[in-house]
């Protein structure tokens, strides 16, 4: 078992964002659904019977999803960062995390539950600490100017020079 789990609080649609981050990410599964009981309806207000949790996987990294009514809701104080191999990985989940929500700046993305994303190409860090400043800052200034980040521009604003 992992030491720390990420757990995201929904109102009431846990269980349909779960489904949703697993038909995205190739390694992933739902681990185990709670449901209300008795007491738990008393306490929550949620009927007998209802999705409590969803324990589920993701590229190997465990969340818990609860249905926790509408006391909280997501901010882009935390977000999960994706790191991605090609531009393809770059694209497809950046196409598919983002339908239905908001695109933004720098690989940023807020999916439709309200879940902010970074989809980021593992390239992006190595560009960025170059030895050489100029190329660097460069690259910096490319990205600033991408919503989805595009791995050639990037590298081609590495080489300019």
């Amino acid at each position: 078992m992992q030491k720390i789990t990420p757990f995201l609080w929904f109102d009431d649609n846990a269980e349909e964002a779960v489904n949703f981050y697993v038909s995205i990410f190739t390694n992933s599964k739902i681990v185990n659904v709670a449901r209300y009981g008795e007491d738990g309806a008393r306490v929550s207000g949620r009927p007998k019977g209802s999705v409590m949790t969803v324990t589920f996987e993701l590229e190997s990294q465990q969340f818990i999803a609860l249905n926790g009514g509408p006391v909280f809701t997501f901010s882009p104080a935390i977000s999960f960062g994706v790191n991605c191999n090609t531009q393809e990985e770059v694209d497809t989940l950046w196409e598919k995390l983002s339908e239905g929500g908001k695109k933004e700046q720098c690989g940023w993305l807020q999916d439709k539950y309200g879940v902010t994303w970074q989809i980021v190409p593992t390239v992006l860090g190595e560009l960025l600490n170059d030895r050489d400043s100029a190329k660097s800052q460069r690259v910096m200034k490319t990205l600033l100017q991408m919503n989805k980040i595009d791995i050639e521009e990037l590298r081609r604003a590495y080489e300019q020079g």
